[in-house]
């Protein structure tokens, strides 16, 4: 588990392997933070397949995820080609490591709050329901 305060990881545990998630969140200043959320519905063809591929580039496919550490430039417009300091200029992480970690579920339900307070419902039972 992991809970967050201001965009930080503030608190962290774990049933097996609590040493590795506490080094991998201590790596660097913003390894405690996040570079990706991904949304996957449930009814992805790698879900659907019921394969687990032992393989991140595939396995993150079959699930929601977000991924501490690192974003990808290739993610905002433009983001290539600008400094480190324009993409954190832009909101995005910068880190050295770049770890992601499955968090979806067939029963996962997701809201997401709008700047003018507006909730908006995202996910319900791990499909999209906009």
């Amino acid at each position: 588990h992991v809970t967050f305060k201001d965009g930080k990881v503030v608190e962290h545990g774990a049933e097996k392997n609590a040493s590795l998630l506490a080094e991998l969140l201590s790596t660097d200043e913003n390894a405690c933070r996040i570079g990706e959320i991904a949304l996957v519905p449930v009814s992805s063809p790698i879900n659907q397949s019921g394969v687990l591929f032992y393989n991140t580039l595939f396995d993150e496919n079959a699930a929601c995820h977000i991924a501490f550490g690192a974003s990808y430039p290739g993610t905002t417009e433009g983001g290539t080609g600008l400094t480190k300091e324009q993409l954190e200029e832009r909101g995005m992480n910068q880190s050295t490591i770049h770890e992601d970690v499955m968090i979806g579920a067939e029963d996962s339900r997701i809201t997401g709050k709008c700047r003018d307070g507006r909730t908006v419902q995202l996910f319900e039972n791990g499909v999209w329901v906009l």
